[in-house]
């Protein structure tokens, strides 16, 4: 079984917990998920089976979409609200049109620095590796894409809390984002809650629960769930070769461009991943444009076997 569940994580399990329940349900080693939900976020979660394993890096790739509570007036020392209490203050004097006029500030390319938490590696660990041990140490800040951010609501308060409504690039850590914007505002503020509403085309409005896939599975319907490595690559550029080229591609045969049946090069470019597929409509590869002694090229990097990319 090759192919993508979207999965709407409840919260309190990890992600690792969803992969071993889908595991279960499915009778099937081979899975593994795209895009680590923390145990106190919920929606959206990707998980593959078979080969659809191999897919993962272009899946985490796309745009990310949620929705946050952040808590002004409390920090955390997880910027979230599984954290200890580090600073606590009254921030009843904090309005609407104070968090509004602040935003525009957070929109566009910024610099965060990974909280503690994360799994970025330092010297050999991760540091949630390094926090268990009770220590911090100094981090690089990253630069990250927020393409929108938006307030859909506010509760005023001691400890008012807005309602963030973000699209942002791959790595966005959006607690640090929440705690960003408290310490922009001069009161501090926490993640109090996160909702994954959406990865690249895969929405909640179209996730299934658990308990759905697993009475599915009960009746051996689970495959209607999934969704083919195929559409879940929709959003990336497609070729066409010919049947004579498919042995080719499946060798690992670096085509000239001129050989393909159907292309559009001014939505092409170099280096960027593409579906390679054959005339009756299957995916072969995924691979990428190059330039060979003067001639841009078909490279295929990762090529699926016979029916790998069907259910």
């Amino acid at each position: 079984m090759n192919g993508i569940l979207n999965i709407n994580k409840p919260t309190g399990p990890t992600s690792h917990d969803v992969v071993s329940r889908v595991r279960r349900m499915a009778h099937q080693k081979r899975v593994g998920h795209a895009g680590t939900l923390d145990p106190a976020a919920s929606g959206v979660l990707l998980v593959c089976l078979g080969n659809a394993t191999r897919i993962v890096e272009y899946l985490v790739d796309g745009r990310k979409e949620y929705i946050a509570t952040a808590e002004f007036g409390v920090e955390t020392d997880t910027e979230d609200a599984t954290g200890s209490v580090v600073s606590e203050r009254d921030a009843s004097g904090l309005t609407r049109a104070d968090v509004l006029a602040i935003l525009p500030q957070f929109r566009g390319l910024i610099s965060q620095i990974p909280p503690m938490v994360s799994a970025v590696h330092h010297e050999g660990k991760r540091l949630y590796q390094i926090a268990r041990e009770g220590r911090t140490v100094e981090r690089e800040s990253r630069q990250v894409e927020i393409y929108s951010l938006q307030m859909l609501g506010f509760t005023p308060g001691a400890h008012p809390t807005a309602k963030l409504e973000i699209e942002c690039s791959k790595g966005t850590y959006i607690r640090t984002l929440c705690a960003d914007i408290g310490k922009a505002l001069g009161c501090g503020a926490h993640m109090a809650g996160l909702v994954r509403t959406a990865i690249g085309c895969f929405r909640e409005t179209e996730a299934h629960s658990l308990e759905t896939l697993e009475t599915m599975a009960s009746e051996d319907r689970l495959f209607e769930a999934l969704i083919s490595i195929d559409d879940a690559l929709s959003h990336m550029p497609a070729v066409t070769v010919s049947i004579e080229d498919v042995a080719l591609i499946r060798n690992g045969v670096k085509l000239p461009i001129t050989r393909l049946l159907s292309h559009d090069e001014h939505h092409l470019e170099l280096d960027h991943p593409l579906r390679i597929k054959s005339s009756d409509g299957e995916l072969l590869a995924i691979g990428s444009l190059a330039e060979n002694d003067g001639e841009t090229v078909l490279k295929p990097e990762k090529v699926f076997a016979w029916s790998d990319a069907g259910l």
